[in-house]
């Protein structure tokens, strides 16, 4: 019985201030700066590893390594190159029927659904071609996607702008 009381007020703790979250404050290094509204309602998982890391400042300094023009904007790689991930565990897919439209964030991942750990993207544009295959866990507003659009492009990007300091709102 007691095993099971902690497991469950571990949990509590785990997704409460997660779910409490309602946004990511990104300020870029080019001195912009823009909210990822949360969605814990479509993804409390993505969601929950995403304040996981924004809270540890694991996004802090890491660049937009993937910016295609008319498509997305990817970031979330420690090492700047689209290959690498956190030290947290990948995440099980939470696809929805959310539509891929611009400012949607979703996360990245490698064929397999169920790989998805740091990186993201935001679309610059509708990509229903990506409904229901990836998962959406946040909303960039149209006030924030004057930000978004400033973001470098190139594949890779020559000199890419950063994410100077992400902070949970």
């Amino acid at each position: 019985m007691k095993k099971l009381l902690l497991a469950g007020a571990s949990l509590a703790f785990l997704t409460g201030p997660a779910l409490a979250a309602e946004g990511l404050k990104v300020d870029m290094s080019n001195g912009c700066s823009f909210t990822i509204q949360l969605r814990s309602d479509l993804a409390p998982k993505h969601v929950e590893q995403i304040i996981k890391l924004a809270s540890s400042g694991f996004y802090d300094g890491v660049v937009f390594h993937r910016v295609i023009d008319g498509f997305m904007a990817q970031g979330g790689d420690p090492t700047g190159t689209g290959s690498g991930g956190s030290d947290l565990p990948d995440l099980q897919a939470e696809f929805t029927q959310e539509p891929f439209v611009r400012g949607t964030v979703g996360m990245a991942r490698s064929q397999d659904p169920n790989s998805a750990n740091s990186q993201f993207f935001i679309m610059f544009a509708e990509g229903s071609f990506l409904n229901g295959q990836y998962t959406v866990w946040g909303k960039v507003d149209d006030e924030g996607m004057k930000c978004v659009d400033q973001i470098k492009r190139g594949e890779p990007v020559d000199n890419p702008d950063k994410m100077s300091k992400v902070t949970v709102q």
